[in-house]
């Protein structure tokens, strides 16, 4: 059972203070299914700008949209069409002049490199932004088979939905080829498949590792830059996160370098043919795909201005997740794939050096308690509601 999107009422008060708002997300995370609901409460005008015809109806954007200033217009899959920006804004700016202000578009891109370069200065004062994240703990059904069903089959709605672990793992992997045969080519320089689906499986075998371009480039008979360029795209197509560092003058020799993370367990477990929880439960991946996917979770839920982060030292002083808060209190995060929860003692070190105002250990299990002085032991769940309350 799913629970409803929590983005819907976010993407609706945006509509309600803003001329456009931004939906974006990657492909089959229920973007189109979100509009398409708020769209049809609105009486919307629904364009896909991946058919040509309704590419067509846009070759002269004013006068196909100014006809249309009472109604709300979905332009999905606006990538396909990046110049239509600038008409937007003269349209937008008409609007307001005859108050229509607010509700006028809502704008689906399946990445944010392509949206955040466009309408960045066309459409400065005159957007919102909503990131839509695959399905998170908060947004299916309570209970410890449905949370381990999301972790392993990730959070893409049609991937959690299939009739069962076999065909959910096609569904992944088609997915994967679908991103690297068609996608990719649309949004970055042309790159060779292979080369990409490599690194990508090498990323997800090093689940939470530190970043290492130039290893990277040797193993793929590549260069540094290349990597970085890859890895670079991967990041901007919200298929994989660069959790970078805490840098504080403590006096002491901190890491530096970002840990990356595949951000999709269910796309993690593709990439490596993991099928179901017996055979991942046995992969030298078990723990870091638990870690990343309470990380995902967790940065999908984060209030406005609060930064996700980790902390190391090079003596083995360690946070998984720091969370900086607007105010600028630190949150520390342990996470351990366990029914019990005990840190470890590099956590403490960590915690000693920061001095955070409030710390957890997020383990499997569901109770919540106390482990140490300042230390709550909480599961997924309940630290989720946790963050997004914050």
């Amino acid at each position: 059972m799913i629970l409803p999107r929590l983005a819907e009422s976010v993407v609706r008060a945006a509509l309600d203070r803003q001329a456009a708002v931004a939906l974006i997300g990657p492909r089959q995370v229920g973007k189109t299914t979100l509009a398409r609901s708020i769209g049809d409460e609105r009486g919307a005008l629904y364009l896909d700008l991946e058919s040509r015809e309704d590419r067509d109806k846009l070759a002269s954007p004013r006068l196909y949209l100014e006809r249309l200033a009472d109604r709300l217009v979905i332009l999905d899959e606006i990538h396909r069409m990046p110049e239509i920006f600038e008409s937007l804004r003269g349209i937008i700016d008409e609007g307001r002049r005859s108050g229509r202000g607010t509700g006028r578009f809502l704008i689906l891109g399946s990445a944010s490199i392509d949206l955040l370069r466009q309408s960045g200065e066309s459409l400065a004062g005159r957007i919102a932004y909503v990131d839509l994240a695959p399905l998170t703990a908060l947004e299916v059904a309570p209970g410890r088979a449905d949370l381990e069903r999301l972790w392993l089959r990730g959070g893409f709605p049609n991937h959690f939905l299939a009739i069962d672990d076999a065909v959910s793992l096609a569904l992944r992997k088609d997915f994967i080829r679908t991103y690297l045969e068609r996608d990719v080519p649309l949004f970055g320089p042309r790159l060779p498949a292979a080369t990409l689906e490599r690194l990508w499986t090498m990323l997800a075998h090093r689940q939470g590792g530190l970043l290492n371009a130039s290893e990277l480039g040797r193993a793929l008979a590549v260069s540094t830059q290349t990597v970085t360029r890859y890895i670079d795209l991967l990041v901007d197509l919200l298929l994989v996160r660069r959790l970078r560092p805490y840098h504080t003058n403590l006096g002491k020799r901190l890491v530096k370098s970002p840990k990356v993370y595949v951000r999709d367990s269910g796309l993690v477990h593709a990439l490596l043919d993991i099928v179901d929880l017996d055979r991942l439960a046995g992969h030298p991946v078990v723990g870091t795909s638990w870690e990343g996917f309470v990380i995902e979770t967790l940065c999908a839920l984060l209030p406005d201005r609060t930064q996700p982060l980790f902390y190391r030292t090079a003596a083995g002083a360690e946070i998984d997740l720091l969370l900086e808060r607007p105010d600028g209190r630190l949150w520390a995060i342990e996470i351990k794939r366990a029914l019990t929860a005990k840190p470890r003692r590099g956590f403490y070190v960590a915690c000693e050096d920061l001095k955070p105002a409030r710390a957890f250990v997020v383990y499997a299990g569901e109770e919540r308690y106390p482990v140490a002085e300042g230390v709550e032991a909480i599961g997924v769940r309940e630290m989720a509601a946790l963050v997004a309350a914050a």
